[in-house]
């Protein structure tokens, strides 16, 4: 019953309006087809569907669900509560609520949302929840869209229309992966015009990257980015996994890989270049990012 049904509103935490679309994953197929496969059960689709002007749309679960559910809102306006937390979301806004944490949801009575949704689960549902840039989507998050996701969300919902192929999942599922990267990495897709609305440690990274051919301090940075220099290198590590000066000395070498590829240059002058002053000190940063002394790198590669 899609179309034409004369139901409205939520039954069983389940919408049902005109213009619904919905697909849900049966069990067999889950257990046969997706959790058997290594390729397929880190992270799968369990079902998805759009939601148009979606009235009288509501779920609670006090319990939550066995997988994550990601919500992305076009048009209209609705709300969430999650933590204790009543949140209310917009137009080009999603949020992502996580497994086994009681929820609701649900569109505003005068302007209801239209939203697109996936719940999705996976061996590596518990990794994927500890990612920064997921837990920072526990809360509305304002994205940028040219029709990408909407196209995508499309052709996932379509594979899964032609039926459960191992090729329908597959494609479905690879998807997935980019779909969750227009959201939680929105601005990586949509550079910021204003490096003033980047976050710290983005705005460190860039000015890494201006001046990776010099030596900056772990001073600079923090000086650059407004903070203390403790407080800046926990923002830093909370976000990346490493400390400023190794990122950065990571980012010095990889460009220092480049010139061994690319360039004739003797291995001394790619230290000079890259702001090290000692040959042999480079030799032995060079070894402890790439795992061998640049020599031997750029034999290997010639080879």
């Amino acid at each position: 019953m899609e179309q034409g049904e004369k139901k409205q509103g939520s039954f069983k935490n389940i919408w049902y309006g005109i213009g619904r679309k919905r697909i849900e994953i049966p069990f067999p197929v889950l257990r046969d087809k997706i959790l058997k496969d290594p390729l397929l059960n880190s992270l799968y689709i369990s079902s998805l569907g759009f939601y148009p002007n979606a009235k009288a749309h509501f779920s609670k679960r006090k319990k939550g669900l066995a997988g994550n559910m990601l919500f992305y809102c076009v048009d209209g306006h609705g709300f969430f509560e999650y933590g204790g937390e009543h949140f209310d979301v917009g137009p080009h806004e999603f949020f992502i609520l996580p497994c086994n944490e009681a929820h609701a949801y649900g569109s505003a009575e005068r302007d209801p949302w239209s939203i697109y949704w996936i719940h999705f689960g996976g061996m590596n549902l518990p990794y994927f929840n500890e990612m920064n840039a997921v837990k920072d989507s526990f809360r509305p998050r304002r994205v940028k869209d040219n029709g990408e996701i909407p196209a995508l969300f499309n052709k996932m919902y379509e594979a899964l229309e032609l039926g459960y192929s191992a090729d329908n999942l597959y494609f479905a599922n690879l998807g997935l992966r980019q779909f969750f990267s227009y959201f939680i990495y929105n601005g990586r897709h949509y550079p910021l015009v204003e490096k003033k609305e980047l976050d710290a440690v983005d705005s460190a990274i860039l000015y890494m990257q201006e001046h990776l051919q010099e030596s900056i301090t772990l001073k600079d940075l923090s000086r650059h980015s407004n903070y203390s220099v403790s407080r800046f290198s926990n923002l830093f590590k909370q976000k990346t996994g490493y400390a400023p000066m190794d990122y950065f000395m990571q980012m010095k070498i990889q460009q220092a890989c480049q010139l061994l590829d690319f360039t004739d240059k003797a291995i001394k002058d790619v230290a000079i270049t890259m702001g090290f002053d000692d040959p042999y000190y480079f030799s032995k940063r060079f070894k402890q990012v790439i795992g061998m002394p640049p020599l031997k790198y750029r034999a290997i590669k010639k080879d």
